[in-house]
């Protein structure tokens, strides 16, 4: 099964929804044009486009065809394609080619500026000359592949009559491109080959970072449905089994699930007994016993023994194809930062069309001439570039994300720190992130001897307790003894001999005792309780986050009586048993009320909640998913980066205020002084990039926002 595995329709009635994918999406013009333009056609009811994703989600009549849509899709200047194709809307080539045009137009820009220093120290004549053929023989290839990103967006823009940012770039680096090679010819004094490489070169970092960013969240559906199992074992009506792939599987299907599989669909248990690792659903780390008559879902992975499954539901109707679809939406949702974001941006093209072409012509009739008046018209262009408006935040973004990640918390979206910024109030998870997720036993009553046996036995085995109960020994700093003829029996525990006596882990007698083990040693049993502890530092991560003003609450899938048991320890509020669309609805509540959520949790079944909470923090011991879901995940036992990052982006979010406003003083000033033809396109180019290099010194202060003491 894929949710994602075709162009998707979805018969509600007489509408279906398709969904293409649009790698030529670009910036917030291309967003509305699409969501504009589409409803207008006959038989189409809306369009949305999730920005992240490259993708158009297309409501229409289930009468019309797919390539009739691709076609109109076309026509509006965007190819399209069906998202089997391109699943993810994966744009690896595009990548690929981005950085290598960034490589060369850096290399480009080196050798450039070299020669033009030597002319600007004085070089003349003959030397001068020379210096311009060299800078001509560099730049123009140079131009040819490292321009391709913006001359051919522009050129399929232009073609099918709109604009884009991309139009007055390649307008800019063409002319000035063109005006140096006439200059290099007839031996003028001034060429600027040099201003449209560096041109090159900040705009194709700024949208190598850009593809990089949005490249990460885009693998968030992918890392989800990756969990689920591929194939399945069906039982015939003779008995025989035979392996089909999950998008062949049918409710009523009869499989046999081995020990060690995933599942490939949901069912219920029609035959046998075993346990499941339900945590990517559930977030709970313990195994979860099952029997006849028992639901389970699809992702699920049976521990100890083979159990028969009568499935419920398949393909596009499991539970993880629920959430991978609501982590979908919550994706389009999130899109709409994006388009706040591109706003300002959208006015760049025609301003800066409008204001070269009214001093080309002023300075026309003002009897300037053509040669001096497209001088001017091409330092408008260039100087306008707003490159320091555009690194103003990934460049602060980035250094703080890496001072952040020094104290252990990996920021992954580009936008997280902006949106972590504004939270004020803290959903946390309960299991694996309030407390640690891992079972610890309590080994007070254990001799020297007691020890080293069950570490020797635990770490021969990847059970949960084994793993939990082998990790409190190794802190204890204990020695594994020599227990030899080591095996582990499905479903029963780990068994072996250790100075001729049978040593065991095994399930305890009583089932009354909860989360345990027994151990034997010979006649002796130690029976060992295994809890799930707090994080050390939970209270003083969550008195820094009130200072901060955001307060913080459990929502929990996790069983009401230990939420509540930690809830109360912490003397924060909770709410208890939430499914994934409770999660979402209490997202969703939180947001009508003007808040701004910050969701942190690590199961699976918290993958939709932390896709669509404003800001979202997921733990290094979460399920890929949730890793892949949350805006960043924190690393080691301590809890402190959660209240850490609130810190660091609030700073970075001045500094970003900071750089906004020096790019707009930047270009009160600059743009009036081009306009009246006191700026030349080489000093239009120095002071875009200096506007860059202030706008990056100053982010640089926050290397170190993220110092000062932890809990």
């Amino acid at each position: 099964m894929n949710t994602l595995a075709a162009p998707v329709a979805t018969d509600e009635g007489a509408i279906s929804t398709t969904r293409f994918t649009v790698p030529g999406m670009r910036c917030a013009g291309c967003i509305a044009k699409l969501e504009r333009e589409l409803p207008k056609i006959a038989g189409v009811n809306g369009a949305r486009v999730n920005f992240s994703a490259k993708r158009v989600a297309i409501e229409h009549d289930e009468g019309m065809r797919e390539d009739d849509l691709a076609e109109a899709i076309l026509k509006l200047g965007f190819e399209a394609q069906q998202v089997e194709d391109n699943p993810l809307g994966q744009e690896v080539a595009e990548r690929k080619t981005l950085m290598r045009a960034l490589g060369v137009a850096g290399f480009g820009m080196m050798n450039v500026m070299l020669l033009s220093v030597s002319i600007w120290s004085g070089a003349e004549g003959a030397t001068r000359d020379l210096f311009h053929w060299l800078s001509a023989l560099i730049a123009m290839p140079v131009i040819a592949y490292a321009g391709r990103p913006f001359l051919a967006s522009a050129w399929m823009a232009l073609k099918h009559g709109r604009t884009n940012m991309d139009v007055p770039i390649s307008i800019g680096v063409v002319l000035a491109t063109a005006l140096s090679l006439y200059e290099t010819i007839t031996g003028g004094p001034h060429a600027y080959f040099e201003s449209a490489v560096m041109l090159l070169f900040f705009l194709l970092a700024g949208r190598a970072l850009d593809a990089e960013m949005r490249t990460r969240t885009r693998a968030e559906i992918g890392a989800l449905l990756g969990r689920m199992g591929k194939t399945a074992s069906v039982i015939g009506p003779d008995g025989s089994t035979r392996r089909l792939p999950a998008r062949e599987l049918e409710p009523g299907m009869l499989v046999l699930v081995a020990a060690g599989e995933a599942l490939a669909a949901d069912g219920e248990v029609e035959q046998g007994a075993s346990s499941i690792d339900n945590s990517m659903l559930t977030g709970e780390s313990a195994p979860e016993r099952i029997g006849v008559g028992s639901a389970i879902h699809a992702g699920a992975i049976n521990i100890t023994a083979p159990i028969r499954l009568r499935l419920t539901r398949t393909a596009e109707d499991t539970a993880i194809a629920e959430i991978a679809r609501l982590m979908d939406e919550a994706g389009q949702s999130r899109s709409q930062y994006v388009r706040i974001a591109d706003r300002a941006s959208r006015l760049y093209a025609p301003v800066v069309h409008t204001l070269a072409a009214l001093a080309f012509v002023g300075w026309m009739i003002a009897g300037a001439g053509w040669h001096q008046s497209l001088v001017i018209a091409i330092a408008v262009l260039i100087i306008t570039c707003p490159c320091a408006m555009g690194l103003a935040v990934p460049t602060a973004q980035v250094v703080a994300s890496g001072a952040l990640l020094k104290r252990g918390l990996l920021v992954k979206d580009g936008s997280a720190l902006e949106r972590l910024a504004e939270v004020d109030v803290a959903l946390f998870d309960k299991t694996g992130t309030l407390t640690l997720g891992e079972p610890r036993a309590d080994i007070a009553e254990l001799d020297s001897k007691a020890r080293s046996v069950a570490l020797a036995l635990a770490q021969a085995s990847r059970h949960p307790l084994s793993k939990g109960l082998a990790l409190t020994l190794r802190e204890a700093s204990v020695a594994p003894a020599p227990v030899s003829d080591i095996s582990e029996h499905s479903g029963q525990g780990i068994s072996g001999q250790w100075n001729g006596m049978r040593v065991a882990l095994e399930r305890p007698g009583n089932a009354e005792e909860g989360l345990a083990a027994a151990l034997v040693i010979g006649e002796h049993h130690h029976v060992l309780h295994f809890t799930d502890p707090m994080r050390s530092d939970c209270a003083a991560t969550l008195a820094t986050l009130a200072k901060h003003g955001v307060d913080a609450s459990i929502l929990s899938g996790d069983r009401h009586a230990p939420v509540e048991h930690a809830a109360k320890q912490l003397s924060i509020p909770f709410a208890a048993e939430a499914s994934p669309q409770d999660k979402l609805a209490a997202l969703a509540s939180l947001k009508d009320q003007g808040r701004k959520p910050l969701m942190v949790g690590d199961g699976l079944n918290d993958g939709p909640a932390l896709a669509a909470a404003h800001a979202s923090i997921a733990p290094s011991t979460a399920s890929d998913a949730s890793q892949q879901a949350a805006d960043a995940v924190f690393i080691g036992e301590k809890l402190f980066p959660v209240a850490l990052a609130v810190r660091v982006a609030r700073r970075t979010m001045a500094v970003v205020r900071q750089n906004f406003g020096f790019a707009i003083g930047y270009n009160v000033l600059a743009i009036p002084l081009a306009v009246f033809g006191y700026v030349t396109p080489l000093i239009a180019a120095i002071a875009m990039s200096l506007s860059s290099l202030v706008v990056v010194a100053n982010s640089l202060r926050l290397a170190s926002s993220a110092k000062g003491n932890a809990p």
